[in-house]
């Protein structure tokens, strides 16, 4: 896969796939063009060159899987901050056109104005109906600046809220995809009641009589993620990421710097990976991402997603509401508590 954007942690996977791409350009200049999928071999017999290049093609392909599986098997926390902020990486709009059918987007918070960041709407996952909520970065300069590069306002998190409210009228599942660095930090933002908003939200998720499923599909920063992510089952992509602060924030904060080095350091001490989370108790499950991140095979990435979120909502529905809520408001309340040891007097 050959893009602009290149993290410097895949050169040798990138110098790989320069030389698989020339190689098969070869070949196909050597047969002139390439036959369609399953078609009978013809009576000419293929150049020597061409049987010499499809050997090196199967070879460099296997290399090239070998490396990947051996960079993906060993990323440092930096490193995977860096694959989830990918800009191929599939976004919410994204899954809802892989894997949702029938959705019908539903706009505004009644109260402000609508808040392209936040996408919302009914939606059929599977053979479920659900609402689907989730945060949306943009693709191009003008989608992302419209977006605020997937930092929702106070609208956003109230147009939030007013769906799921509809949705728990109308006895549907609410399915969010969080995927944002964090709330907008902007002065309008504060003056229509930023922190309120996201409070407000986690009150009334927190005792919403329908079950709710929650993924973090790419980065999932501080209350900007918590903001729709209360739920019952929460989960990450295995290459996503998901605490209190960016590690860029944190580095700051911490070593008055953000760079390389400072970076590295506060995303190993977040502990802020799929891995880390669920060995905290913080997700219920890492989902397995395609070979070399979801950005390389996205439709693979989503069918996973699809597959963990019908499971969920499927077992929630089989428990009785008032059991599932009470379940949503332990689990939360739960954590961050720890116990402390006795000092042993010396």
């Amino acid at each position: 896969m050959s893009t602009f954007y290149q993290l410097d942690f895949e050169k040798p996977v990138i110098e790989l796939e320069r030389r698989l791409t020339e190689a098969q350009a070869q070949l196909k200049a050597v047969i002139g063009g390439e036959p369609p999928a399953g078609a009978a071999p013809t009576d000419r017999p293929l150049p020597p060159e061409a049987d010499r290049l499809s050997v090196e093609i199967k070879d460099l392909s296997t290399q090239r899987e070998q490396t990947l599986a051996r960079v993906y098997a060993d990323l440092s926390p930096w490193h995977t901050v860096r694959v989830a902020r990918h800009p191929q990486r599939p976004q919410t709009r994204d899954y809802i056109a892989m894997i949702c059918r029938d959705f019908c987007e539903l706009h505004g918070d009644r109260r402000h104005a609508d808040d392209p960041a936040i996408v919302a709407g009914l939606a059929r996952f599977g053979h479920t109906k659900v609402m689907l909520i989730g945060h949306q970065k943009g693709r191009e300069t003008s989608e992302k600046l419209a977006c605020h590069f997937g930092c929702a306002h106070p609208e956003g998190y109230r147009k939030a809220l007013l769906k799921m409210k509809l949705a728990e009228k109308m006895g549907l599942p609410v399915v969010t995809l969080v995927d944002t660095p964090g709330a907008y930090p902007g002065l309008g933002a504060e003056q229509r009641g930023q922190a309120e908003a996201i409070a407000v939200n986690m009150l009334e998720m927190s005792r919403l009589k329908t079950p709710i499923v929650s993924v973090v599909i790419g980065e999932g920063g501080s209350g900007g993620a918590l903001g729709i992510a209360v739920a019952d089952r929460v989960g990450m992509m295995q290459y996503a990421w998901y605490t209190v602060i960016s590690p860029e924030g944190c580095a700051a904060i911490l070593w008055k710097e953000a760079n390389e080095q400072t970076n590295a350091a506060a995303a190993k001490s977040l502990r802020l990976t799929a891995a880390d989370n669920l060995e905290l108790g913080i997700v219920d499950a890492a989902i397995p991402e395609p070979l070399g991140g979801a950005h390389r095979d996205p439709r693979k990435a989503a069918d996973n997603l699809a597959a963990w979120v019908q499971a969920q909502i499927a077992e929630l529905k089989s428990i009785p509401i008032d059991r599932v809520v009470q379940a949503r408001y332990d689990r939360f309340r739960r954590l961050g508590s720890y116990i402390e040891a006795d000092t042993v007097a010396r």
